[in-house]
């Protein structure tokens, strides 16, 4: 390598060229944090030979960029997900806003207790910043999106292995030349590593830059921890983003107490069907996981969208990769699954809608029109939600929302609060899109199947009920 520089501005220009081709867009951020560890970025630029220890630092970090564990890197989806989240501004909660906020998920427990027998969900009140709240939510985002990570993975190994051959040199990364004063790394900086494996290591560290890219953007567009309608907390709570509130409350006709006091009214809602409908989230997490193994990776096109990039660039990567590298026919099996997911999704934000506005009706003027604008707001979906979808190939949006809104607003009328919630005692009773499509016909079809399974369930404790009990049982009278 060439000697170092001496005018310091031209040093850092040579030395930002050539990390740049490794860190792409993070490299600003790649330098900072080995100047905060006292590592000597210069080193790389040559010149007197850097201290061995700094250089296996070195080494280990761009080591973690390429070969993170797992098909989501958890590191690159954090650091990212925190930058996006603090990008326009994630000023810290005061006093005044904090008490705000729990105390209006307070009065709204006391509201649905009017209109729901479903209790609390026991969980703490939260008022969040929008870096708490990617904290928090951002291992379940990475739990949603490993199913078709791995896949891609592996599609994007076949492809390079197939475009460049075996190798240590297969990938064009820096290799073979060592550092002055370097400890000795086969096959170069990155170990002599296969470039299969590299490219899941370099799949993985791209889609850490998705899902943090989507959760970060999610943090400046959400008002508590349910919006998506999929559970993202691991234990029960009910949370606010005053900072999102305000700027959605901002050039609203309805005053910002009414617009917190609604939002709360629905997060509160979704807390309580969560947490009390106990197969409810597994659910859920299984259809969108379902959904995203069958996912089928377009070889071809995935070939034509890498061809030309960088492969040393991860984020010239990403951008090849944020396209729709997914199958364009679904399965019949896909179609299914996708079928009900998107029905489950609509039941669970019809309830929340129809709780949510029995409950504001009497306590809050603007709670009709604040109700629409929710709805639109949520059939429209957002930045993040799109970039979900280049995720695992869905939309986590309910389209049938208002039909669902009106089987529970039918159910309400006919049979009170009780049958109305008696919709999520079973998964086997959940409505379907039929039910969806005519609300008035759906008790009929539900009594017809509940009184078929309680005949095929008399006739299987006639057939067992029948049989000697084992020995030992209890019934056993030599027991």
């Amino acid at each position: 390598m060439s000697d170092l520089p001496e005018d310091p501005q031209e040093r850092d220009r040579r030395l930002h060229e050539a990390l740049r081709g490794i860190f792409g867009d993070r490299t600003d951020e790649v330098l900072a944090q080995m100047r905060a560890q006292g590592l000597d970025p210069a080193a790389l630029m040559g010149g007197a030979p850097p201290d061995p220890g700094t250089m296996q630092r070195l080494m280990a970090q761009l080591q973690r960029m390429f070969t993170g564990e797992g098909p989501v890197n958890t590191e690159v989806a954090h650091d990212l997900a925190r930058q996006v989240a603090v990008a326009e501004g994630d000023p810290s909660l005061n006093g005044a806003q904090a008490r705000s906020a729990t105390e209006a998920l307070k009065v709204a427990e006391l509201w649905l207790d009017a209109v729901t027998d479903l209790p609390p969900s026991g969980g703490p009140a939260r008022a969040w910043s929008r870096s708490e709240w990617v904290e928090a939510t951002l291992p379940a985002w990475q739990r949603l999106v490993a199913p078709v990570a791995a896949s891609v993975a592996d599609a994007l190994a076949t492809v390079m292995r197939d475009q460049l051959g075996d190798g240590p040199d297969a990938l064009g990364l820096p290799g073979g030349e060592s550092f002055p004063g370097a400890p000795a790394f086969p096959g170069g900086m990155l170990g002599g590593m296969d470039p299969a494996a590299m490219m899941r290591g370099l799949g993985s560290a791209v889609f850490g830059m998705q899902v943090g890219q989507a959760a970060g953007t999610l943090s400046r567009e959400v008002f508590g921890s349910t919006d998506v309608g999929v559970p993202l907390l691991d234990e029960p709570a009910t949370v606010l983003l005053p900072t999102n509130v305000a700027a959605f409350a901002d050039g609203l006709d309805s005053p910002y107490e009414e617009v917190q006091l609604y939002v709360a009214l629905r997060e509160a809602a979704h807390a309580r069907l969560f947490v009390h409908v106990p197969w409810l989230k597994a659910h859920l997490h299984a259809l969108v996981e379902q959904y995203a193994r069958g996912i089928t990776i377009d070889l071809d096109a995935l070939e034509a969208q890498v061809r030309d990039v960088d492969m040393s660039d991860p984020e010239a990567l990403r951008g090849a990769l944020s396209g729709d590298v997914f199958g364009l026919q679904h399965t019949p099996e896909q179609e299914s699954t996708l079928l009900r997911l998107e029905t489950a999704l609509a039941l669970v934000e019809g309830w929340v809608s129809e709780v949510a506005a029995t409950a504001a009706l009497a306590h809050l003027p603007h709670s009709v029109p604040l109700r629409e604008m929710i709805r639109r707001r949520r059939a429209a979906g957002g930045p993040a939600e799109h970039t979900f979808r280049s995720l695992v190939g869905l939309e986590l949006r309910p389209r049938r929302s208002r039909d669902a809104a009106a089987l529970f607003a039918h159910l309400l009328a006919t049979g009170g609060p009780a049958a109305r919630d008696a919709v999520w005692e079973h998964p086997d009773l959940l409505p379907g899109t039929e039910d969806l499509d005519d609300p008035t016909g759906y008790e009929a079809r539900r009594t017809a199947q509940a009184d078929e399974q309680s005949d095929v369930d008399a006739a299987l404790a006639q057939i067992f009920g029948d049989l000697p009990d084992e020995p030992g049982s209890p019934a056993d009278p030599a027991s």
